[in-house]
């Protein structure tokens, strides 16, 4: 080994400085979720208040890992819970073994459990991990509760609803573009999914293509014409720069 081959171990590190960085500093900045990012779940609600969960126990039955625990109940006429003649009276979810699979979600009968986009929480006591029915259920706006450990951010509890489900059933893509679920509390009936023909309103569900969030991961021909070149890098530049205030306008 010659006494300047030194410098040959840092050739990769000195061809890496003028490419594009792919990192963030997290967790002050997160990579944009896809609206079908399965993390915690919630309960949902009818728009008339009532409890979607009618206590069937088919979501428990349905979990692989025996993670979540439902007790059914009667319906009190006077003050119904649900539109059924039953209710989920208990219904827990211990995260400690939930895998996040979604079979909860498929085999809900009547769209009741979803899940948000928000998978970032942890515990300091192993009692936090199991939430109850009280946690989970959304409030009276239609949001998913907030928990002091969990960290939600924008636009993370606004897609929760039955459009989680599957887009198309046993994949029959014939159903694409049809709403095949209930209003939920707060925000109606959501549009329908956006599938994976053309046929797909990315502004009305939120969704992202993978090649315009992700194209830094994409190989060179795989990269939108738009997203190459000088021009590209400088609109990445300008939307990252803040907006200079003109004098005389407030902040």
């Amino acid at each position: 080994m010659g006494d300047l081959d030194f410098f040959g171990g840092l050739r990769l590190t000195f061809a890496h400085l003028t490419r594009p960085r792919v990192t963030n500093s997290y967790p002050a900045v997160k990579r944009p979720k896809q609206p079908r990012q399965h993390g915690r779940h919630v309960l949902n609600r009818y728009e008339d208040g009532m409890e979607k969960c009618i206590g069937c126990e088919l979501c428990a039955g349905v979990c692989p890992v025996n993670c979540i625990h439902v007790r059914g109940l009667d319906n009190p006429p006077d003050h119904p819970v649900s539109p059924g003649e039953r209710y989920g009276y208990v219904y827990e979810i211990n995260y400690l073994r939930c895998i996040h699979c979604d079979l909860c979600v498929e085999a809900c009968p009547t769209q009741a459990i979803t899940e948000s986009k928000m998978f970032e929480f942890s515990f300091t006591n192993r009692a936090d991990a199991i939430y109850t029915k009280a946690e989970l259920v959304v409030d009276d706006d239609g949001f998913p509760q907030r928990l002091p450990w969990e960290d939600w951010r924008e636009g993370e509890a606004e897609m929760t609803g039955g459009w989680m489900r599957a887009t198309s059933p046993a994949g029959d893509a014939s159903f694409e573009g049809v709403v095949q679920w209930s209003a939920d509390l707060g925000f109606g009936v959501r549009a329908a999914e956006a599938g994976q023909s053309e046929h797909r309103d990315d502004q009305a569900t939120g969704s992202k293509q993978l090649r315009s969030s992700f194209s830094r991961h994409l190989q060179p021909e795989d990269v939108p014409l738009d997203q190459r070149g000088l021009a590209a890098l400088l609109r990445t530049v300008r939307s990252k720069t803040p907006r200079r205030r003109p004098q005389g306008e407030r902040a």
